[in-house]
């Protein structure tokens, strides 16, 4: 693994199940009110020279799903790329490719969360046959195969369409060119999520 200059001393997380398990854990840490990491201007300046993340998190914009305070994790080592809906486009691609090859995370995690407003919002887009205009329609047209695969007139269709959602995202993920080498080495693994707006909880997905 690739060392960065002025990363933490603590022992790096090198593997894709170490990585994970910390996730887990500190998104426990989260839900139980016993975070290990504040948002501190001195945790920030130890960080400074370098970094040696263990994740790259693929979210939503969603600013009630704050992705370094729900894993409870500090500067320096989680990446974060978010888009609404998580949708995918080529700069989301490039940037998970780059924190894959370049700063050598072994995980790659996709959160999707409940009651997204994206998929909300193409899921009426789609029972109301009203497409929205511009870039917002970008957003719909990509989040509306998981919908219909779901079903539109499910009464269900939001909740299920954001994990199908989730599902296509993690299968783009490994499309990556460089993420896909790195997965078939057994160097990095990809995983989907799904975070519960009322609990605070991460569950991951099959």
């Amino acid at each position: 693994m690739t060392t960065h200059p002025g990363a933490s001393p603590s022992p790096p997380i090198v593997s894709a199940a170490d990585a994970l398990a910390e996730l887990v854990a500190g998104n426990k840490r989260f839900v139980t009110g016993r975070p290990e990491h504040g948002h501190r201007v001195s945790a920030a300046a130890a960080a400074s020279g370098g970094q040696q993340p263990h994740a790259v998190v693929v979210g939503c914009i969603d600013s009630r799903v704050p992705l370094e305070a729900i894993f409870d994790q500090t500067f320096g080592s989680i990446c974060v790329v978010r888009s609404g809906a998580h949708v995918v486009d080529r700069a989301v691609l490039g940037s998970v490719g780059f924190a894959v090859d370049k700063l050598d995370v072994p995980l790659v995690m996709v959160l999707g969360h409940k009651r997204c407003g994206a998929v909300a919002a193409t899921v009426n887009a789609l029972r109301t046959d009203e497409h929205p205009p511009g870039d917002i329609g970008y957003l719909v047209d990509e989040i509306a195969p998981a919908v219909r695969a779901v079903g539109v007139d499910d009464p269900d269709a939001p909740d299920k369409a954001m994990r199908a959602h989730v599902g296509r995202t993690v299968r783009r993920m490994r499309g990556i060119d460089v993420v896909a080498d790195a997965v078939a080495t057994g160097r990095v693994d990809v995983v989907g999520a799904v975070y519960d707006l009322d609990t605070g909880s991460v569950d991951l997905l099959p």
